[in-house]
C-alpha cells in the first residue's frame, strides 16, 4: 500500500477531499519526523511507538573489498508494534491462511481415493 492508497482510503472514509487528506497525512508524517529529530518518542496506543535508538560504534567489513571499516556511533529511527496490533494482524492472517488452505484442500483430489 502506498501513500496515495492511504490518502484514497482515508478520503473515502472521512468525506474529505484527497487534497485535504494528503495535507493531513503529510502533517502527520512531518510531525513524527520532527519529533524523532528532536529525540522525542511518539506513542500511539493500539498501534505502536516510534523511538530513536542509539547504535554503538563498531568495526564492520566492506563486503566488496573485505576491508575493515569503523562505523561511528549513530542513531536510527525505530518502530515497535503494539501488542494489540500484533495480535490483530496475527488473528486475521491466520484465519485468512487457514481458509485459503481449506479452499485449496477441497479442490485437490485425495491421494488415496480410487476412481
Amino acid at each position: 500500500m502506498t501513500k496515495a492508497d492511504i490518502v484514497g482510503v482515508i478520503a473515502s472514509a472521512t468525506g474529505l477531499t484527497k487534497v485535504e487528506t494528503e495535507a493531513v497525512v503529510d502533517g502527520f508524517i512531518s510531525t513524527v519526523i520532527n519529533a524523532l529529530k528532536e529525540g522525542k518518542n511518539i506513542e500511539i496506543r493500539g498501534f505502536g511507538s516510534f523511538k530513536v535508538k542509539k547504535r554503538k560504534g563498531r568495526v564492520a567489513r566492506n563486503p566488496r573489498t573485505g576491508e575493515r571499516v569503523m562505523v561511528d556511533e549513530h542513531f536510527v529511527p525505530f518502530f515497535k508494534v503494539s501488542k494489540e496490533l500484533k495480535n490483530s494482524v496475527n488473528i486475521n492472517l491466520i484465519a485468512a491462511v487457514s481458509s485459503k488452505d481449506d479452499a485449496e484442500g477441497d479442490a485437490e483430489p485425495e491421494a488415496n481415493s480410487v476412481s
